[in-house]
Order: structure tokens, then sequence, then C-alpha cells
């Protein structure tokens, strides 16, 4: 059984206000994040945590992101911070680090192409 969260980790589970606000809202994007009730502990793992534990924790909170309203600004957010840590948008954190990594080898194509293409039309 898993014990319950540490107070420090439901906290973390929510960006602080260095992130910016929703342009269409008031408030920050996290006000409305579903995390922000009572299931923060599913989103981040307890030390020494079993990987059976792990996996099913890391599901119950997937399901949690995929009835936010606010899942895509949580995983930019995740993204662009990076955090490396817990579940954010529906993503682990190795889900995190394939996602940026595929994002670095697209940018990287496009300049490649950019730059052929550049040096085709000057030619």
């Amino acid at each position: 059984m898993l014990q319950p969260p540490l107070q420090s980790l439901q906290v973390a589970a929510v960006p602080s206000q260095r992130t910016p606000a929703r342009e269409d809202e008031a408030g920050p994007w996290h006000a409305e994040a579903v995390c922000r009730r009572d299931e923060a502990g599913l989103f981040f793992a307890p030390s020494k945590e079993p990987t059976a534990a792990r996996l099913s924790r890391e599901e119950a909170a997937k399901r949690v992101c995929a009835r936010c309203p606010v899942m895509v600004e949580c995983q930019e957010h995740a993204l662009v911070q990076p955090e490396p840590y817990g579940v954010w948008g529906g993503l682990t954190a190795a889900e995190r680090r394939v996602v940026l990594a595929r994002r670095r080898r697209r940018d990287i194509e496009l300049k490649a192409t950019a730059s052929t293409e550049h040096i085709a039309a000057a030619g």
C-alpha cells in the first residue's frame, strides 16, 4: 500500500506563481488544475517506490490529467521548465524526456532543411 505523500510533495504538484497566466483567463493556468484538489500525492513518487506501485500510481495520475481542463498548459509548463519529476500534463518524467528529444531532433531537421533551401535558392 502506498504511503500518503509528504506535504512538501503536494505543494510541488503545481507550479509556483512564476508561470505566466493563461491568456484567456485572469488567473494563472494552474488555478484550474484538477491535481490542486485532493489527488496531488498521485503525481510524485515516494522514495524507494516499488516499480509495480509506481506504474499503478502513474496510471492513476494520468487518469486525473485526462479530465483536467488545463492539461495542455501543464504539459507545456513541464516541457519548458523542464520539470524533472512527477506526472505533469499526463506525461511521466521519462515520457517528457522523449518528447523533448523529439522536439530537439525536429528543430535540427527544420534548421537543416531551411539552410539547404536557402543555399539552393541562392545558387
